[in-house]
């Protein structure tokens, strides 16, 4: 395991610094969020130092994935939300990690990507990305 001395999840994984371990499997671990949007709040990390998600083997991948399904089945029988949101990070804890919060109907988090979505949907810069010959290009680029 290639751990960054500087790294809070790479102390974790190396069981130098405290965490509410909910789970853990060969290469992932997840953990309570100590800063919650919502209660049952996760993050599922890699134990390898990966700054970028799209960085890691194929077998980090499918375990931290396998644990983030997981670890969500749990957070929706625990607290029964709408759903569990998913999204991957790394920028500002560059390491990588996944967050699960659990979210429902108008909650914070809700309202932020409804927000996000209406933006997607109404700003004219975004438009022309859902023409057909935008589309056809990107399809080229995505399947060399």
């Amino acid at each position: 395991m290639t751990a960054k001395a500087d790294c809070i999840f790479c102390a974790i994984a190396a069981g130098r610094a405290p965490a509410y371990i909910v789970r853990e499997n060969e290469r992932a671990i997840a953990l309570l969020d100590i800063y919650p949007l919502a209660r049952g709040h996760c993050l599922v990390i890699p134990k390898r130092h990966v700054p970028w998600w799209h960085d890691l083997t194929a077998e980090e991948t499918g375990d931290l994935f396998k644990l983030a399904q997981e670890t969500a089945q749990e957070i929706i029988e625990a607290f029964r939300p709408d759903f569990v949101a998913m999204y991957a990070r790394g920028r500002r804890i560059p390491h990588t990690h996944i967050f699960l919060v659990p979210t429902s109907d108008r909650d914070p988090l809700d309202r932020y990507f409804n927000a996000l979505e209406g933006f997607q949907e109404s700003v004219e810069s975004f438009a022309r990305l859902r023409e057909p010959k935008e589309l056809a290009e990107t399809m080229a680029k995505l399947k060399r």
